[in-house]
């Protein structure tokens, strides 16, 4: 679709009553639910907490905290 055509639609839905366009708003979005695979939810923190062993990257979380602030105080 080119952005003429878009802008097109657009200006035609602005002469759309209310009601003509939440009719539209309804129709486009079945239309794109039907057209889209199934989007997979995401996962939540506490479904997924424990799932990696730590330290994940040999390294512990508050060392590697306090190593990158010592860095960062270094380079200022």
């Amino acid at each position: 679709m080119t952005h003429k055509t878009l802008l097109q639609l657009k200006q035609q839905a602005d002469t759309l009553t209310l009601e003509e366009q939440l009719k539209l708003i309804a129709y486009l979005a079945e239309k794109a639910r039907q057209t889209q695979p199934t989007i997979k939810p995401q996962q939540k923190w506490s479904e997924i907490r424990g799932l990696v062993s730590a330290p994940v990257f040999g390294e512990d979380a508050q060392t590697w905290v306090s190593r990158t602030r010592q860095e960062a105080d270094e380079h200022r």
